[in-house]
Order: structure tokens, then sequence, then C-alpha cells
């Protein structure tokens, strides 16, 4: 295989087992490296093993349901790996107050779907950063927590 397939391979296994409907919080000490950055517009960023753990663990308790899925097929170019992706979930779990622009109070039974692009770079089979660029007014918005104009 080449690196670019390795890396998708890679990536693809992150999407399944962190994403996905069911969450296997082992494939962040399998793949991911000690220091990764993971960032995106609607939380702050996450850095570390042990700062992702946590960060999904409170999301998924708060969304139960989260899930996330490919919606095209992956691009690779040297260390970096493209996804497109849609996903969501129902807030029906505890108080949420990840977002950068509000808190969630327990069980609003508010549902978000949302779509987004991601850029991984992986490097000797381990993911050191994961940087999106996803719909954050789409899922605010549903959620209460941005007005609709």
């Amino acid at each position: 295989m080449t690196k670019q397939e390795d890396n998708k391979a890679v990536v693809v296994r992150w999407f399944t087992d962190f994403w996905g409907e069911t969450c296997d919080l082992s494939v962040v000490d399998d793949i991911a490296a000690s220091d990764m950055l993971l960032k995106y517009s609607l939380h702050e960023p996450r850095r570390g093993r042990d700062d992702i753990k946590a960060f999904m663990t409170d999301f998924r308790a708060a969304f139960p349901d989260l899930n996330f899925w490919a919606t095209a097929d992956l691009i690779a170019e040297g260390d970096y790996v493209v996804g497109q992706w849609e996903g969501g979930g129902t807030h029906t779990g505890p108080a949420f107050s990840d977002f950068l622009v509000g808190s969630l109070p327990a069980a609003t039974g508010r549902t978000m779907r949302f779509t987004g692009t991601t850029v991984l770079k992986v490097v000797d089979g381990r993911i050191v950063e994961e940087i999106g660029l996803d719909d954050g007014v789409a899922a605010l918005t549903q959620l209460g927590l941005v007005k609709a104009a």
C-alpha cells in the first residue's frame, strides 16, 4: 500500500471508531498522537489524548445518538487526508457547556444535523491533527443557541 492508502486507512478507522455510531475510545490511544490537536469551530480546541477522550465522553453523554458518516471519498496527498461528512444527534442527556456560544440545559430534546469538511494530518500512522470546518451555524440554530435571521 502507498503512504496515502495507509493514511486513508487510519482516517477510516478514526471516522468509524471515534466519530461513528458507537465510540471506542481505545482508538484514541491506538492512532492519535500523544499531543494530537482536535479543532472545530463549534468547540474549544482540544489537545492530547486525555483531553480528546474527555471531550467525546461529554459530547456523547449529552447526545447519546451522536453519529457522523462520510459523504464522499477521502482525498489523500502526502501526510494529509480530507474527508466530507454529515452527522448530528439529539440532546437527551445532561447539560452541555462545550459550545463556544453557549450552553444547553439538560435534555432539551433538540436535534442538530449538519455537514463539514475535515483535514487530518497523519504522520507514521498517527493522527497529529484534525482540523474541521463545519456548518456550526446550522447546528447552533437547530439547538436554539443562535437565532435564525
